[in-house]
């Protein structure tokens, strides 16, 4: 007999939602090294924008009217010293004693009610205090937004000014904490994602039938790279035995990360454990297919060009542009790069008019045009040459993500040297992360494939 389902509590299912929600913030606070909180901005036309500006404005129409009164009113005046106050005491660290003491001190709000109850209250000496303190306080970036607070001399605009800058200084000691905590975050989040990874494992045992096929064609392409002698053997025939050695795990991994790169991500489902990152990794390759084309753009005009071009500045810059514009979204690569031909020759032709000894002969012109089209060929050579450059400084990088020293970069894609170390910093980092969280899993699956492996060796020796 099935057993009753379980009643889930309200509070359970918050909790659990909480967690889901915590995991991912951890999880892209890690692996996305240009995580930063930013303003939370309603949309224009939005029934939200307008509630919050009529209150808003509400609120500030009463200040000023309380302002205005004879003798003042200073009971909401009053309530934002005390915010400020607050915001102000949550920024220090707990060695500011003396700028604690002092806040404290001048923004005393009991000897302010009383100062207002008896006429005696000066809220600009006291507003002039608190941007001094902001001042003191805030990041070197918001030094202009401080100045120009100090121009402002209207009390109401100027309190709605301190409010908003202090915003901003709220965001960018969040940012600095982020940055503060990543490291740490990253063991925890790791620990807690391999976690819950184990626990859903439990109850699903085949969780990794994906991972151990994705692992399993990355050894395969290994095999057939060393058949070709374009990789080294890991083993020689008298160490056969030794075939699953933690170089050759990490070198199937690595092949395997790299096979994400040219994932068909349509018709098939993506490894267990890199799910969580699919969309990082489908982001990287589109990156990547717009990075080949750009270098393919290059490529075949400095050589249409010759020596004409060397040498002057922003001219590959302007060749990235129009590549970047031209093909973003496209839908039809042949017509977007006949486009992109014309662009280019139309450039060429200007710049060598300025620099060079003269424009393009028309034959060479046409002859550059088809082969810049031509890049939509899934066989292209030049292409396939570009790629394949593309695809061993990324591995050289990812097996040297450990050193210091950066791999040296493949003839030809000098141009794009920039944004391709751009994406392989992001690509890395995101590699190295979910190898820290799911490693053992890795190394359990890959302990059968190369044992596997090496039995199969040892029997085709005999």
């Amino acid at each position: 007999t099935a057993s009753p389902p379980r009643l889930v509590s309200m509070e359970e299912l918050m909790e659990t939602a909480k967690g889901v929600t915590n995991m991912a913030l951890a999880h892209e606070i890690v692996v996305n090294g240009d995580f930063h909180i930013k303003p939370a901005e309603l949309p224009e036309h939005s029934l939200e924008k307008k509630v919050r500006d009529i209150v808003h404005k509400a609120f500030w129409d009463c200040l000023e009217a309380q302002l205005q009164e004879e003798p003042p009113t200073y009971d909401h005046a009053i309530k934002l010293l005390g915010e400020i106050k607050e915001t102000l005491l949550s920024f220090l660290l707990p060695g500011h004693t003396r700028l604690r003491n002092q806040i404290t001190e001048v923004l005393d709000l009991d000897l302010i009610k009383q100062e207002a109850e008896n006429g005696a209250l000066d809220i600009s000496k006291l507003v002039e205090f608190v941007i001094g303190m902001m001042g003191t306080l805030c990041a070197p970036a918001r030094d202009e937004e401080i100045k120009r607070l100090k121009d402002i001399h209207e009390i109401v605009p100027l309190f709605r000014a301190i409010f908003s800058v202090l915003d901003l200084m709220k965001m960018d000691m969040a940012n600095f904490a982020v940055t503060s905590i990543r490291p740490k975050l990253m063991q925890q989040s790791a620990e807690y994602e391999r976690k819950k990874f184990q626990e859903f494992l439990e109850k699903q045992p085949n969780s990794l039938d994906l991972v151990t096929e994705w692992l399993q064609e990355a050894a395969d392409d290994l095999v057939k790279l060393r058949c070709k002698k374009l990789l080294p053997h890991c083993g020689d025939d008298d160490g056969a035995a030794a075939g699953a050695s933690a170089l050759c795990s990490v070198a199937v991994q690595n092949q395997a990360y790299l096979k994400l790169l040219k994932w068909d991500h349509v018709n098939r489902p993506f490894p267990e454990t890199v799910l969580m990152d699919q969309a990082r990794f489908q982001e990287i390759q589109l990156e990547l297919e717009q990075l080949l084309l750009t270098g393919t753009v290059l490529l075949v005009t400095f050589s249409a060009a010759g020596s004409a071009l060397a040498g002057i500045p922003g001219f590959a810059e302007k060749i990235k542009t129009i590549v970047r514009v031209l093909l973003a979204g496209s839908f039809n690569m042949r017509e977007s790069l006949a486009t992109v031909g014309e662009k280019v020759c139309a450039e060429l032709n200007g710049c060598l008019a300025q620099h060079g000894p003269a424009p393009l002969a028309a034959d060479r012109e046409t002859g550059l045009k088809g082969q810049i089209q031509a890049a939509a060929n899934a066989d292209n050579a030049i292409c396939s040459l570009i790629d394949s450059r593309i695809q061993k400084f990324l591995g050289n990088y990812l097996a040297s993500s450990h050193q210091k020293s950066l791999p040296a970069l493949p003839g030809g894609l000098g141009p794009i040297q920039r944004e391709l170390e751009e994406i392989a910093v992001k690509y890395v980092r995101l590699v190295n992360y979910n190898k820290m969280v799911f490693s053992p899993y890795y190394d359990a699956v890959l302990d059968k494939i190369l044992t596997k492996d090496v039995s199969q060796h040892l029997e085709k020796s005999e």
